[in-house]
């Protein structure tokens, strides 16, 4: 940011997500934004514009009866020099999942991830890109940190919120976690992960994460 005009249209952006789009999608917020804190992202050098990023946990509404974690921050254009409508807004994606109910594991969960993306752009894992759809990731323990067999999650295109949402400063998707089995991760490694994701949600195990059910495979 050169001067006080770039960084007004940049605010007006960030505002814009917060309370235009994120508001007109998932509604009420919550309590306010859970930011990003320096151990989410362990010996690594932080950025100080790393920690004003941040997860929102939304409640249940009259449009959906799942809690919604989301986060804030990602496609914040911090590199561009002015306004660039027709690109994409910083990383261009924003993370987010839902839980059957309110879950501390969610929250911590995306917080992570989304310092995990930030490392990626900052290139700490080398050449790996960023987190994009179809991605998938072990978590090596239960993801609600008890007994859960759900340890693996998938990334795709929001199925509830699709298309692309527009920016003062550029454009960006919204990239959904959803929670995998061991044994439903070993299928479709064979089977495919579109595959996998329509029995899922034919069984209504995806998108909305329930750490409780039992493995469909």
């Amino acid at each position: 940011m050169s001067d006080t005009q770039d960084f007004s249209w940049f605010e007006a952006a960030w505002e814009q997500r917060e309370e235009q789009v994120y508001r007109s999608l998932f509604g009420d917020l919550g309590p306010g934004i859970y930011p990003l804190d320096p151990s989410l992202f362990r010996d690594a050098e932080v950025d100080p514009r790393w920690l004003t990023h941040g997860v929102f946990e939304s409640p249940p509404n009259a449009q959906r009866d799942s809690w919604l974690y989301v986060t804030s921050g990602l496609s914040n254009a911090w590199h561009a020099e002015q306004p660039e409508p027709d690109g994409w807004s910083g990383m261009g994606r924003e993370l987010l999942l839902e839980t059957r109910e309110q879950s501390p594991w969610a929250l911590y969960l995306l917080r992570h991830f989304c310092a995990y993306q930030l490392l990626l752009s900052a290139g700490h894992f080398g050449e790996r890109p960023l987190l994009d759809e179809w991605d998938r990731m072990r978590l090596g323990n239960p993801i609600d940190g008890a007994g859960s067999l759900v340890e693996s999650v998938l990334f795709i295109a929001a199925p509830g919120f699709p298309g692309t949402q527009q920016l003062l400063s550029g454009r960006f998707d919204f990239l959904q976690l959803v929670g995998l089995t061991a044994a439903e991760h070993t299928w479709a490694q064979a089977e495919g992960y579109p595959e996998l994701l329509q029995r899922l949600a034919q069984a209504g195990a995806s998108p909305v994460i329930d750490p409780r059910r039992a493995s469909l495979l």
